[in-house]
């Protein structure tokens, strides 16, 4: 039995990636659209990762036949989250999954002032 553990990493808008690195994802990379999508296609191809949480903005810019091989692939498991301040049809926004999940709130981490 394989018993190495991967690390999560978390793929998307500015807003998703700043915001999970705040929870204690320490593997998060900013990237958007058509180059987000090429960068989610490096990052399971990497084998490094046992999960990589995107963007759903990430998804639209996939091929019919990528987000069929993402929807399908286990190893690393790629989970969709919606994008932040949006809410998809069916689904909850990026804040109330957070806080359903987490018990925080990512409204009031936005508005805290952050030091670069």
């Amino acid at each position: 039995m394989h018993d190495e553990r991967k690390p999560v990493a978390v793929i998307g808008e500015r807003e998703l990636a700043m915001g999970m690195r705040l929870i204690g994802f320490d593997e998060t990379f900013i990237s958007t659209g058509v180059q987000g999508a090429r960068d989610l296609g490096k990052l399971v191809e990497s084998g490094k990762y046992s999960m990589i949480l995107a963007s759903q903005e990430l998804r639209r810019h996939l091929s019919t036949q990528s987000r069929t091989t993402l929807e399908r692939t286990l190893e690393p498991l790629v989970v969709f989250l919606p994008t932040p301040g949006s809410e998809e049809e069916g689904g909850e926004s990026v804040n109330a999954l957070a806080k359903r999940v987490l018990g925080i709130s990512i409204d009031n981490l936005s508005s805290t002032s952050m030091v670069h």
